[in-house]
């Protein structure tokens, strides 16, 4: 049996799928000879129900916990990294990123039905700009109407016949064990994700380094190269996490290819620019890739969107 290496609080939300998310960072941890405690902080977007949009969704799931982390309350967070605001927070920093989920986005159909076989006019909900911009983009004939919630809250509007369908991130129904709910799997040439999406960011204190060795025995250095790139992009765009914009990276014979859009409200304009590089080179990818956003006009469209 391993000697206990040390003990880690980790503060995660009470939602069903962030608990699921942080027990198996706390499993994991556990396997390699820490002691964790699991330590459950509200949020204000746990307590706010207006849209996303309109009650300004920076840090909204995110603030408590970091300011639980500076207030040394606890020493982990575990972060849906699409959640966090892309500028750091000083003092704090991301230890890892564990191995990447499916970054895809899903729909859940009422009937049953693919995308392509919803009937004109049909509510889909969802809560997110990104996605309501590009599913606008993909067809017009759609009525696209805002949903709050945890992804069961969510489902059950579904189901209560709220709505026609929703969409939802593939990595969150997957953690779930929900896969069987999705009828539909967008692919980047329909939906590009958000930034961040389907990975997890371990989030610690920068002074504290006995956390920081357990915590990054968990890291995945694709993915984190990965999720970085795009966070950079954004960071350069002066976009937040819940602004119209996508991303793809992947590895494209041995380099790291980073894809950005940008999207008006309505979906009928779009900017995209890719670039590849060293995985090393993640930072200079994502900035080189949203000064070309830049350079074909993203500035401009992301002000009309204002």
């Amino acid at each position: 049996m391993n000697d206990v290496l040390c003990k880690i609080r980790l503060g995660t939300r009470a939602s069903q799928l962030a608990l699921t998310q942080s027990n198996w960072v706390k499993k994991n941890l556990e396997s390699l000879g820490a002691e964790v405690e699991l330590i459950t902080i509200r949020t204000d977007g746990d307590i706010k129900n207006d849209p996303l949009s309109q009650i300004g969704g920076q840090g909204l799931f995110t603030k408590q916990l970091q300011i639980a982390l500076l207030e040394h309350r606890i020493d982990l967070a575990v972060h849906s990294l699409k959640d966090l605001p892309t500028q750091d927070q000083p003092g704090l920093t991301i230890a890892a990123v564990p191995i990447r989920e499916d970054r895809s986005d899903a729909l859940v159909s009422a009937k049953g039905l693919r995308f392509e076989e919803l009937a004109p006019g049909s509510v889909i909900g969802t809560g997110s700009l990104r996605r309501s911009a590009q599913l606008k983009h993909l067809r017009n004939d759609l009525q696209i109407e805002q949903i709050r919630g945890n992804v069961d809250t969510r489902l059950g509007k579904l189901d209560a016949g709220n709505f026609d369908a929703i969409v939802l991130a593939s990595a969150g129904l997957n953690r779930l064990g929900l896969q069987h709910r999705i009828t539909h799997s967008f692919d980047c040439e329909q939906i590009l994700p958000a930034v961040g999406q389907g990975a997890l960011g371990l989030e610690i204190r920068d002074d504290d380094p006995e956390t920081r060795k357990q915590v990054e025995a968990l890291n995945d250095p694709v993915s984190f190269a990965a999720a970085m790139a795009e966070r950079w992009m954004l960071r350069r765009l002066f976009a937040g996490c819940l602004s119209p914009v996508g991303a793809d990276t992947k590895i494209v014979d041995g380099k790291l290819q980073l894809t950005g859009i940008v999207l008006s409200h309505d979906g009928t304009q779009s900017i995209t620019a890719t670039d590849h590089d060293d995985v090393a080179q993640f930072q200079e990818l994502g900035i080189r890739v949203a000064e070309r956003l830049l350079e074909k006009g993203a500035d401009q469209l992301m002000k009309q969107n204002r």
